[in-house]
C-alpha cells in the first residue's frame, strides 16, 4: 500500500523572526534542494499577501527559482488564488515556466484571496471574487489547449504546454467541482482536518474522467513534524503551534522559535481553539509518524501526502523530512 503512495513537501516560505525576507526565500530554495535530495515528489509554494510571516505572494517566481535550483522533483504552486489574477497572466506564467523546465510544473489553484478583505480588495480591482472560480478555471484551460491557436487572445507562452491543473479547497466546494472536471484535488488538511474525508468522498463520488485524467487522484496536505524523540518532536511542533495562536489573536507576524512549555503562550480556550485546526498533525518520533501517516493514508484513500513542517531552526526543519522519509521507505 504504502509504495503506491507519494510524499510530497508543501512550504509557505515563512520568515523567521530576527530574519529578512531575502533569507526566507533562500531557505526556501536551499529546503527544495535538500528536500529533493530525500527522495520527495513534489515541492509546492502558495500564494499568500500581505502577511509578515510568508514570503511567497510572487508565487510563479519563486517557482521558478526553485525549479532552476533542482532538477527532478516537481515544482507547483498550492496554490495560486486564481480570482486575484485574469487568467491569461497565469497561463503565460505557467507555460513559461513549463517551457522553461519541462513536465515538472505544477498548477495548483485556489479560489480564497489568500489573504484580508482589504488585501483582496487590492488585489482583485477587476471585481472578481470566489464565486468567478469555476469560470475562471475554464477560460485559463482554454489558453493552454492546442486549438486555442484559432482565438484571437491567446496565451504564449502558455499554448499547447502540458501543464497540470490542480484544485485545492478545504471543503466540498472546490472537491465537487474537480471531481466534475476530472482534475486532481488537494486537500488543505493542515489547517481543515475536520473535512478531509468529506471532501475527499465528494471529490470521487462526483469524478468523471477528461482529457487530463481517466480516474481520481487526491492529495492531502498536513503537518508533520519529527526528531529523534517524541519529546523534543513536540517542542519543535511549538512554532506551528505559535503561529496559529497569533492568527486566532488576529496578530500574524513572522514565525517565532521553539518554546519547552505553551502552556505559559495560551489561555486554555486559545489552545482549544489552535487544536481544533491542527487536530489533523503527525508529531512524534520518526517511525511513529511514519505509521500513522500509513494509517491516514489508508482511512482517507489519498493517493499521496503533502507535509507541512513549519519548525523556526532550518537544520531541524530539514532533519524532519530526512527522518520520515527514511522511516517511510523502510516499511514494507
Amino acid at each position: 500500500m504504502k509504495k503506491n503512495i507519494k510524499l510530497s513537501a508543501l512550504n509557505l516560505a515563512p520568515v523567521q523572526e530576527g530574519k529578512s525576507v531575502g533569507e526566507a526565500l533562500n531557505r526556501t530554495i536551499t529546503s527544495a534542494k535538500a528536500i529533493e535530495s530525500y527522495g520527495y515528489h513534489r515541492f509546492w509554494v502558495a500564494e499568500h499577501h500581505n502577511m509578515p510571516g510568508i514570503a511567497s505572494s510572487a508565487t510563479a517566481v519563486l517557482i521558478g527559482q526553485i525549479a532552476q535550483a533542482t532538477s527532478t522533483i516537481r515544482v507547483g504552486s498550492g496554490g495560486i488564488m486564481l480570482p486575484n489574477h485574469a487568467p491569461l497572466v497565469i497561463a503565460e506564467q505557467f507555460g513559461t515556466l513549463n517551457a522553461l523546465f519541462p513536465n515538472r510544473i505544477d498548477l495548483g489553484l485556489g479560489r480564497a484571496p489568500g489573504t484580508d478583505q482589504l488585501t483582496a480588495h487590492a488585489l482583485r480591482r477587476h471585481g472578481q471574487d470566489a464565486n468567478d472560480f469555476p469560470a475562471l478555471v475554464d477560460e485559463l484551460q482554454q489558453y493552454f489547449q492546442p486549438e486555442n491557436a484559432t482565438n484571437r487572445v491567446r496565451a504564449i507562452p502558455g499554448e499547447g504546454e502540458q501543464v497540470p491543473v490542480w484544485l485545492l479547497g478545504s471543503s466540498g466546494f472546490s472537491a465537487q467541482l474537480a471531481g466534475e472536471l476530472g482534475l486532481p484535488f488537494a486537500f488543505a488538511g493542515h489547517f481543515s482536518p475536520k473535512h478531509i474525508i468529506p471532501a475527499l468522498n465528494i471529490y470521487r463520488d462526483s469524478f468523471k474522467p477528461s482529457a487530463q485524467m481517466s480516474e481520481p487522484y487526491s492529495m492531502v496536505a498536513i503537518n508533520a513534524i519529527s526528531a529523534t524523540t517524541s519529546e523534543e518532536a513536540e517542542i519543535l511542533a511549538s512554532t506551528l503551534y505559535q503561529q496559529f495562536l497569533s492568527m486566532i489573536r488576529n496578530r500574524p507576524g513572522k514565525i517565532q522559535s521553539a518554546v519547552s512549555n505553551m502552556e505559559e503562550l495560551w489561555s486554555p480556550y486559545e489552545k482549544q481553539l489552535v487544536m481544533e485546526q491542527l487536530g489533523g498533525s503527525f508529531i512524534g518520533h520518526a517511525n511513529e509518524v511514519a505509521n500513522q501517516l500509513r494509517e491516514f493514508a489508508f482511512k482517507t484513500g489519498a493517493n499521496e501526502l503533502m507535509l507541512h513542517t513549519n519548525i523556526y531552526d532550518e537544520q531541524k526543519q530539514l532533519q524532519s523530512f530526512k527522518l520520515i522519509a527514511e522511516a517511510w521507505n523502510k516499511e514494507d
